[in-house]
């Protein structure tokens, strides 16, 4: 397990010789050791095709290689930080929440439409998130940010969960997604509280939600 917690926006992790850690770039806030930190070129694990996937759809977060020998503190932004333990399965997470991952897990990018088919697309629209994400896959740790916290609520088959598409944050496991509108007649004179839409996850994972609607 390469990630610990130091406090709610600052993790350290333990670097190995022979193993990488891929961090966004500007995230280090000390190190000590013998460790190396070089602009990546290769886009990660999953090579240069990953790269110029993540380029064409807009995902391609400028990342550092982290290698070497010792400890390196990650933060950025004074945002807080989250981690997610992978045992196999895929993490779908907007690129710019990223700020360090173990360096055996295989980058990707999703198509949004591919989940939700059309909704799917509106939904990059109304988040702003676009409309791809990266997908991270594998057995290794990743450390994500967001706004206020996060916390995990668990996807069961029959019982979907809704979430603000603002304060979603990444999701795993079998999921569907597809955007809904609650607009009821408060909302369409501008006095009501309740949000115009949701985003429906179905199947069986886990969403990870943070405690703002800001975008990073």
């Amino acid at each position: 397990m390469p990630f610990r917690e130091i406090n709610s926006r600052m993790v350290e992790a333990a670097v190995f010789p022979g193993q990488r850690i891929f961090s966004q770039r500007g995230a280090m806030l000390a190190y000590k050791g013998e460790v190396s930190f070089t602009p990546n070129t290769q886009g990660g694990q999953g090579g240069l095709a990953s790269m110029i996937g993540r380029r064409v759809a807009g995902e391609a977060t400028p990342l550092m290689t982290v290698e070497g020998s010792g400890t390196v503190l990650f933060g950025h932004g004074g945002h807080h930080v989250h981690i997610v333990h992978l045992g196999g399965d895929t993490l779908y997470v907007e690129a710019d929440r990223l700020l360090a991952f173990d360096g055996t897990l295989e980058q990707g990018t999703m198509f949004l439409g591919s989940q939700g088919g059309v909704m799917g697309m509106v939904r990059g629209q109304v988040t702003g998130q676009g409309l791809f994400t990266t997908t991270l896959r594998g057995s290794g740790a990743v450390a994500v940010m967001a706004h206020g916290g996060v916390v995990e609520l668990p996807i069961t088959p029959g019982r979907s969960i809704h979430v603000d598409p603002q304060a979603y944050v990444a999701h795993r496991g079998d999921v569907q997604n597809k955007l809904t509108t609650a607009l009821g007649w408060r909302d369409m004179v501008g006095r009501g509280s309740g949000e115009a839409f949701q985003l429906e996850l179905s199947g069986s994972g886990t969403v990870y939600v943070q405690a703002s609607e800001e975008k990073l």
